[in-house]
């Protein structure tokens, strides 16, 4: 059985303005992709373990857009979206996001950097978020972003290791 690496997400971040996440993922690059591009598979992780995915849209190509909704453990909705700028499958993606609780709407989105590294079948990702400000990146932050996105990538995890095995020869 396939190790996983819990809660093993890096939160740092390099300026005032950016956010950077580094994760290993104990399986190979192409399902871990496949995990963050799929709407399928992107209902059954993007919610961590605090509410359920109720949308997952994808339009993978430059210039295709994106939106994820989850209705929270409190009843609440979340929606985010964006559209895609970069695509180079399964090594790297650039997209903006946007928040859609917040009042100036689609006028300050974030900018998403996501890299998939493998080395012996094992994935690297990095995610470099860039936002206007310090006070945007600060808020991020304070929202609780980094224990849903632990529980999320964890379940990301879980994901390309199923994925893994539903592969291997029987």
């Amino acid at each position: 059985m396939t190790t996983t690496t819990k809660g093993s997400a890096v939160l740092t971040l390099p300026s005032d303005t950016e956010i950077l996440v580094t994760r290993e993922f104990n399986a190979p690059r192409d399902l871990v992709w496949r995990v963050f591009t799929e709407p399928e598979l992107i209902r059954r992780w993007w919610a961590g373990q605090r509410g359920t995915v109720t949308e997952a849209s994808v339009d993978l190509r430059v210039g295709g857009t994106w939106r994820y909704v989850m209705t929270t453990t409190d009843g609440f909705d979340v929606a985010f979206h964006g559209e895609y700028r970069e695509i180079e499958a399964p090594a790297r993606m650039t997209h903006t996001e946007v928040f859609e609780g917040m009042p100036d709407g689609d006028s300050d989105p974030s900018l998403n950097h996501y890299t998939f590294a493998e080395h012996d079948g094992r994935t690297t990702l990095t995610v470099r978020t860039v936002v206007s400000s310090k006070e945007v990146r600060d808020m991020i932050i304070a929202t609780g972003m980094e224990g849903g996105m632990q529980e999320g990538y964890d379940l990301v995890e879980e994901l390309a290791v199923e994925l893994a095995g539903e592969q291997a020869p029987a």
